[in-house]
């Protein structure tokens, strides 16, 4: 075997070892199979944890906001509402949600201003927000308990937010119901 091939050998396997290692951290960073995976969720609407004077029938939740949401980085849509149960604890619920599933997907309620397009994909974490946690599903109805102590008057929009790569899925403006 001549000199300039034996010289070679360990140059491509340096090559090899660092495409692979590459291809391993892209695939673990971007997760590009949930592209291709829905996840379905179907919660009912919350109600009222029982306590010590609960009837039989709960009181229904009352709407405190809604709003509609629109797409950013992924196609998105379906609703929003902030919800008051009888108890008096709160619950933001999304209805017949349907985006693109994603890496490190969050539920946010911020303070941030909800803009259509480009503009909008980065604005929710330059502000006050709050998490509410992990989206349970790409599709469908779920509920996420809002904590006592969040004051609802800071927060005007709720993101679907990718916080792997700080990036709006899709986001919607609250509006007060009457």
């Amino acid at each position: 075997m001549d000199e300039k091939k034996r010289r070679r050998r360990p140059l491509w396997a340096g090559v090899l070892v660092v495409a692979v290692a590459a291809l391993g951290v892209g695939l673990y960073w971007f997760e590009p199979w949930k592209l291709w995976q829905d996840e379905s969720v179907r919660e009912a609407p919350p109600v009222a944890a029982p306590g010590p004077s609960a009837t039989a029938t709960a009181a229904a939740p009352r709407v405190l906001a809604q709003g509609t949401l629109i797409s950013h980085e992924h196609t998105t849509t379906g609703t929003v509402k902030l919800l008051r149960l009888a108890d008096g604890s709160r619950s933001l619920r999304l209805e017949n949600l349907d985006t693109s599933n994603g890496p490190d997907l969050r539920v946010w309620m911020t303070d941030a201003p909800v803009k259509e397009g480009v503009d909008g994909w980065r604005v929710f974490d330059d502000g006050k927000h709050v998490s509410l946690g992990k989206l349970k599903g790409n599709k469908g109805d779920q509920n996420y308990p809002v904590p006592a102590d969040v004051n609802l008057t800071d927060f005007t929009s709720v993101t679907i937010w990718c916080d792997r790569f700080d990036v709006s899925f899709g986001a919607a403006a609250l509006s007060l119901w009457p």
